[in-house]
Parts: structure tokens; C-alpha cells; sequence
């Protein structure tokens, strides 16, 4: 495994970090408690000493099964982030969208990030969770009812409490990560980035590098669209979020398998999937700290963990990147 710093920080991060949305349940259409646990206790055991969850996914369970995971590792030798600001149990906020739970309750999402809110949310992340610290702490998802002043400075006090180590942000433009960092030092920023979504390359990235901020990739996989393994026609289960998305349309499926096709060799040269080919290539792209990438089983784990066992060159990198230039997906 491969360690980088979070950008001004001492936690030396695996470059592969454990993503527990789909361990949660929520919008993927369920996952085994028992599998996700022995997933994550897998990743550990291949040197991913870093976990990311939420308390929205699954309504607290995904911090449950981290929390659950975690116990008889030492404290101090995996990394926990989390988040805040998503509320299923408070009409609060940004309407967000209508949800299920993982029970099939019909539910209402909000954004909210209003001081009382993040306290509250921190101290029942901490107890789901099993510890007394977060490593990073992050607001999910921009909330323009609430001062962002009044939100950061609300995570400054936890960090002044010990509760808290580092504050990050996550889906934040440029112009809301500078005005973030005036009230507390915001050492990253979780956007989505893959091969087929690259818009943060055009200020996002560019700020973080100037000024030293850390990016952290969800979605590298752009949720299963660049394993290569999906197929037009392929039928979504029920509560499958990625049934409602363009990226799995029948016609950009095949077009996003004609492109995997082409960079195939390179993989294949090396003894990897086409997954892990993903993942080095977006680990290699100006800015990226750190990919999450979620398993929903200890086999998807050592896959993903395995990873950074070899290594792209910048030849091959320009190759792929070469490639994807080419592939064009019917947007709506």
C-alpha cells in the first residue's frame, strides 16, 4: 500500500481508502452487516488504514459497522472520517431529496449545517462509531440557509475540544473552500472524480494545489461504470440509485466498454483489472490525494487494496489519458 499525507496534517493516508456508502445500505440496494465488517477488517489486513462514512448512509448504520469494525485495531493506527450536515430526522435546511430507508420508510433528506445540529451530530457519530475522536471531519454537502462561518466555527470548537482532529468539506467549490478556510484551517475537500466526470479540473483543482489543500476522489469508479463489468440491458435491483442516472444508459455503457476495451492491454500486461487500472490512473492525476472506493466483500476489498501494488508510467498514464479523450457520453 501507498501513504500520503493529508495536506497539512500528520495522518499519512492510504492512497486507497476504504468508502462505506455502499456498506450502509443506503441507495445501493442493501449490503450484508456481516460482509461489510469482514470487508473492512480485509482492507486493514492489506494496509488501508483509512475509512470513510457518513452518518446519512444507512441512518447511522454504516458508522455502526465501522465502529464495529474497527474494535481490537489500535486506536491510533486507522484513520476515521466522517460527516455532518445531512439530516433524515429534521425538517431543517436545504430540502435535499426523498429518500427510503433501509426498511423501505418512505424518508425526506435536508442539508443542515447550523451549529446546534453539527454538535449534536458529532456526539452521536462518536458513540455509533465507538470512539472519542474524529480524525477528519467533514460537512457533506453545502447548506446556503446556514453561515458557512457558523458552521466551521462550530467545528473549531470540537476541535478545540479534542473531539475533532482535522476539518474538511466535501462537494465545496473553490469560492466556498476560501471562505471555509477563514474560520477554521480546511485541510480538504471530498468532490466526486473519475475518468468520466472531471469537472473539478477546472477550479477546484487548480485552488487546492495553490493552496495546499488535499482532494479526496469519491466515485473513482463512477459506482461500477469502469469496472468493465456491466452490460447494456443490465437490470438494476430495487432501490439501485444508478437505475435513474445517464452514465448507465444502454448506449454510454457501451461506449464506456469500447474505451475500457482499448486500455485493456495495459492492464493486462501488468496482471491487473481493469479496476485497478482506473484507480492508478486517478491516483496519478494532478491534485488527487487519495481514491475512495467502496467493497461490498473481503474479495472487492484485497482487489482494491491490491492496487498500488504496481504502478502506472507516465507514458502509460498519457496513453489512457490519450484514449479517454475519445470517449464521449450521451448526456440528457
Amino acid at each position: 500500500m501507498q501513504y500520503r499525507k493529508l495536506a497539512g496534517t500528520e495522518l499519512d493516508l492510504s492512497v486507497i481508502t476504504f468508502g462505506a456508502w455502499a456498506a450502509g445500505g443506503w441507495m445501493w440496494g442493501g449490503s450484508e452487516r456481516k460482509d461489510a465488517v469482514e470487508a473492512i477488517r480485509a482492507s486493514y489486513d492489506w494496509g488501508v488504514n483509512t475509512i470513510d462514512t457518513a452518518p446519512i448512509y444507512g441512518q447511522g448504520t454504516s458508522e455502526e459497522i465501522v465502529g464495529e469494525a474497527i474494535k481490537g485495531i489500535a486506536r491510533d493506527k486507522v484513520y476515521i472520517l466522517t460527516k455532518y450536515g445531512m439530516r433524515w430526522d429534521l425538517a431543517k435546511g436545504d430540502f435535499g431529496f426523498h429518500s427510503k430507508d433501509n426498511t423501505g420508510k418512505e424518508i425526506d433528506i435536508y442539508k443542515y449545517a447550523g451549529k446546534e445540529s453539527i454538535i449534536k451530530e458529532c456526539e452521536d457519530s462518536l458513540r455509533r462509531l465507538g470512539t472519542d475522536y474524529i480524525d477528519l471531519y467533514q460537512i457533506h454537502w453545502p447548506d446556503s440557509t446556514t453561515p458557512i462561518q457558523e458552521s466551521m466555527e462550530a467545528v473549531a470548537q470540537l476541535i478545540q475540544q479534542g473531539k475533532v482532529r482535522y476539518a474538511g468539506v466535501c462537494n465545496y467549490s473553490a469560492a466556498q473552500l476560501e471562505e471555509a478556510n477563514r474560520y477554521v484551517d480546511v485541510v480538504s475537500n471530498q468532490v466526486p472524480y473519475s475518468m468520466v466526470k472531471r469537472g473539478i479540473e477546472a477550479e477546484v483543482v487548480p485552488y487546492c494545489l495553490e493552496h495546499g489543500k488535499s482532494i479526496l476522489a469519491y466515485s473513482p469508479m463512477e459506482r461500477g461504470l469502469l469496472t468493465g463489468k456491466l452490460q447494456p440491458g443490465h437490470a438494476f435491483g430495487e432501490g439501485d440509485h444508478r437505475a435513474g442516472l445517464y452514465f448507465f444508459t444502454d448506449e454510454n455503457i457501451r461506449r464506456t466498454n469500447a474505451f475500457l476495451g482499448r486500455i485493456k492491454p495495459i492492464a493486462d500486461s501488468k496482471g491487473i483489472s481493469l479496476g485497478q487500472l482506473v484507480l492508478l490512473w486517478t491516483l496519478e492525476q494532478p491534485g488527487i490525494t487519495i481514491a475512495l472506493v467502496g467493497a461490498r466483500n473481503t474479495e472487492q476489498a484485497i482487489q482494491n487494496a491490491k492496487t498500488t501494488a504496481t504502478s502506472l508510467s507516465a507514458e502509460e498514464v498519457a496513453t489512457i489519458t490519450a484514449e479517454l479523450a475519445q470517449l464521449e457520453l450521451v448526456k440528457p
